[in-house]
């Protein structure tokens, strides 16, 4: 499943990074914090690998 936004990316490798324990989960906000507590490791790469080239700053 491809991120559909630029923020949408960002935000799963934020919580990527928190989920494997590369930064504290208590820094995440908002939709990062949500994709850590209710997506696995595997959908959050799928979300954070999507290439940002001509995706839209937000959606």
């Amino acid at each position: 499943m491809p991120a559909n936004s630029k923020a949408q990316q960002k935000a799963a490798g934020a919580a990527l990074a928190a989920k494997r324990g590369e930064t504290k989960k208590s820094a995440l906000k908002g939709a990062s914090k949500e994709m850590a507590e209710t997506m696995s490791e595997k959908e959050l790469e799928e979300l954070a690998a999507t290439p940002r080239k001509d995706k839209p700053e937000k959606t």
